[in-house]
């Protein structure tokens, strides 16, 4: 995992965000915010919060009473011991691309199917810098509908292991989701309690949370697993255009969710989730990478840590097409404001094209090489007697080089970062070599790649036990 010790980049005066605290309070309290699921309504209202129908009008104070119970931080297990997470502080998690249902290679879009899914899972095993694999990848349609959540969380399971993301689309799903982690961890005991899934549960904003949202956030809440509460928000569409507006909607739903999750149990590990960005409108699409996403990043991180949570936001977000010299540029726009704000769960890291319509297997390169530059980057420099190397300068002298000294001998290898990506070629050799431009180069780092990979050992009979429990509820849903 990356450790960022690096000072926070905060922008809001403590006006600002006294001022942000009375909007989501006004929204709460006056507005409400709608949960369409009796149950969760039903919590509620023993709660003594005010009810009609599925609106709920909460109590700010009482909000932050229960907010105030979730974890400042909290490890997620791995099947790996080595890889297990620490979610909070200045610890980063980084996750690959998370939904999309269409896949890129090289210039060919496609839908994604279960084989892209195992080549993703792969390749977010193969390289380091990622600390999870996420969860849906990408959809496999050429899986049935009602079991391809089982077809994915046994392959995140048995190719990776590092910590995993359940499925959400309905409370069965999430259900499976939690038999089948107990499965690899060795019983209910070991995660009922002890965080070992991550889940989304996004907001169907504004101000509303839907049923099988909440239900999936049900059966993860009852089980002591984290769950990232997050508003999705688009300003123009889902959100007023207005940067301060938007986020004191975020907060107001992402509370009045913590709070939610508070009261079905009590203490259980929250992310204040951020997903915000902004609406062109002059087209109505989304935008990514964009200077009013990175400031409402930078904004969210300060009241995150404001509020005493750990908190999820930023990615390799772009909207272009293809893996050009647009979709680095935004994905760099995001994921600088993601190690300035200190980020704790960072969904999207790698694989993300047009929009979050595709997983692309270049641009999950062009990504890892990203992530890759601004872990050193945001790594402090130590500077001590030795690192000022007076001794090579006692060897070299004046109008001498260091090219052959001993101190570069000795620590060449490893004192300066080494492209994955990058062409540093004269242009003669670059010619010589098939001229090559990045995406052709990310093209066959990839394939290089899954060709390196290395499946990770599971014990055969907690495979087998896997197999037999995806064989059977499959038989259960007709598939």
């Amino acid at each position: 995992m990356h450790v960022n010790r690096m000072p926070r980049y905060e922008i809001l005066s403590e006006e600002a965000v006294a001022t942000l605290d009375r909007g989501w309070r006004r929204i709460v309290s006056e507005l409400g915010v709608e949960f369409v699921l009796p149950e969760a309504v039903e919590i509620f209202a023993a709660a003594g919060q005010d009810v009609d129908g599925p609106l709920v009008k909460l109590d700010p104070d009482f909000v932050m009473e229960q907010v105030a119970k979730a974890p400042r931080a909290f490890d997620v297990q791995a099947r790996n011991p080595a890889n297990v997470i620490h979610i909070g502080g200045e610890h980063m998690a980084f996750a690959s691309v998370y939904g999309p249902p269409f896949v890129r290679e090289g210039d060919v879009r496609r839908d994604a199917t279960l084989a892209d899914f195992e080549n993703f899972c792969r390749l977010s095993q193969h390289f380091t810098q990622l600390d999870s694999a996420g969860g849906t990848i990408c959809e496999p349609n050429d899986t049935p509908l009602d079991s391809r959540h089982l077809d994915m969380i046994y392959t995140l399971q048995t190719l990776t292991d590092k910590p995993y993301m359940g499925s959400v689309t309905s409370g069965p799903n999430a259900a499976d989701t939690l038999r089948m982690t107990e499965i690899l961890l060795g019983g209910a005991e070991a995660v009922d309690g002890n965080p070992a899934v991550i889940s989304l549960i996004n907001v169907n904003s504004p101000l509303r949370y839907d049923d099988r949202m909440l239900a999936a956030m049900f059966e993860y809440v009852r089980a002591g697993q984290p769950v990232v509460i997050t508003p999705f928000l688009l300003m123009g569409a889902m959100s007023p255009v207005s940067i301060p507006a938007t986020l004191a909607q975020q907060l107001a739903e992402a509370m009045a969710g913590i709070a939610l999750a508070q009261l079905i149990r009590p203490g259980t590990p929250v992310i204040f989730g951020s997903f915000l960005s902004n609406t062109d409108m002059q087209s109505g699409s989304p935008s990514f990478g964009t200077p009013e996403s990175a400031i409402g990043l930078f904004c969210t991180g300060q009241l995150a840590r404001h509020y005493g949570l750990p908190f999820r936001s930023g990615g390799g977000f772009t909207s272009s097409q293809t893996t050009d010299a647009q979709a680095a540029y935004e994905a760099m726009m995001t994921m600088v404001p993601t190690f300035l704000a200190g980020v704790n769960w960072v969904m999207h890291s790698a694989g993300w094209l047009e929009s979050g319509l595709v997983s692309c297997y270049e641009k999950f390169i062009v990504d890892i090489e990203i992530l890759r530059m601004l872990q050193e980057e945001f790594t402090p420099l130590e500077v001590d007697e030795e690192s000022l190397a007076f001794g090579a300068h006692e060897e070299v002298g004046a109008g001498g080089h260091f090219l052959g000294a001993v101190h570069t001998l000795e620590r060449f290898r490893d004192c300066f970062y080494r492209p994955l990506l990058s062409s540093t070629e004269n242009f003669e050799r670059w010619q010589r070599n098939g001229g090559d431009d990045a995406a052709a180069r990310a093209g066959t780092l990839w394939r290089e790649a899954l060709e390196a990979y290395e499946q990770p050992a599971l014990d055969p009979a907690v495979e087998s036990q896997l197999a037999e429990y995806v064989r059977r509820r499959r038989a259960e849903l007709g598939d």
